[in-house]
């Protein structure tokens, strides 16, 4: 079994991240909730989200057989991160969410291909749209809450692509430190990103939440 999916699997089960069933987010919050809760609650998605992006760019790179499963498995983590935004937003957003961050993932397919056959004329134009996809992520964000800047937001969704996308080229280069080492900053950059939701949405409902 390749090393680096080992150690993949390790940190997933060291981060407590659901692997089973696709189940979804707790997002149950009624009354009130522990600000610790939803913190743990959100970085544990953020961390899914990395984690299985890793995992998929692995699989696809190497052209293995488990590239769609990693795929689906992540598809369903946008899932869960729109359901975790529920409680205070509504369904509707939650679905807007979700919607907005399958584009992501499937976007990010598309790029992976693209880089992995070498087509830079396929590889600009998805990574167009991914940007776009950005925006729009951000512009959505800001509506909802006013302590999700949307400069602020895109400028951290910006950095996640670019991460991203030195991930992918580290492994298709077969550049296996700088593979390992992106993914250091992903992780802690994804924890950040899973935070700044945390927050604004601790600010926006502060009755709604205990310690």
């Amino acid at each position: 079994m390749n090393r680096t999916i080992v150690l993949i699997s390790l940190l997933a089960v060291i981060m407590g991240c659901r692997t089973a069933d696709y189940p979804a987010a707790s997002s149950s919050t009624s009354a009130s909730s522990s600000r610790d809760a939803l913190s743990r609650d959100m970085r544990e998605l953020w961390a899914d989200h990395v984690i299985w992006t890793r995992q998929y760019i692995i699989a696809a790179v190497n052209d293995q057989p488990d590239a769609k499963a990693a795929a689906d498995r992540l598809l369903a983590n946008q899932d869960q991160i729109g359901e975790a935004i529920v409680p205070y937003y509504g369904a509707d957003a939650g679905r807007r969410l979700a919607g907005l961050l399958r584009d992501h993932i499937l976007i990010a397919v598309d790029l992976v291909g693209a880089a992995r056959a070498g087509n830079q004329v396929n590889f600009q134009a998805a990574d167009g749209r991914w940007s776009a996809n950005a925006a729009d992520i951000a512009a959505f964000l800001s509506s909802a809450n006013p302590h999700w800047p949307r400069g602020a937001v895109q400028a951290m969704l910006n950095e996640h692509l670019a991460l991203t996308k030195k991930e992918a080229t580290a492994r298709i280069e077969k550049d296996w430190a700088a593979d390992v080492a992106t993914f250091d900053q992903i992780l802690h950059q994804a924890l950040m990103m899973a935070d700044t939701l945390t927050d604004g949405i601790v600010k926006q409902f502060p009755s709604r939440f205990t310690r």
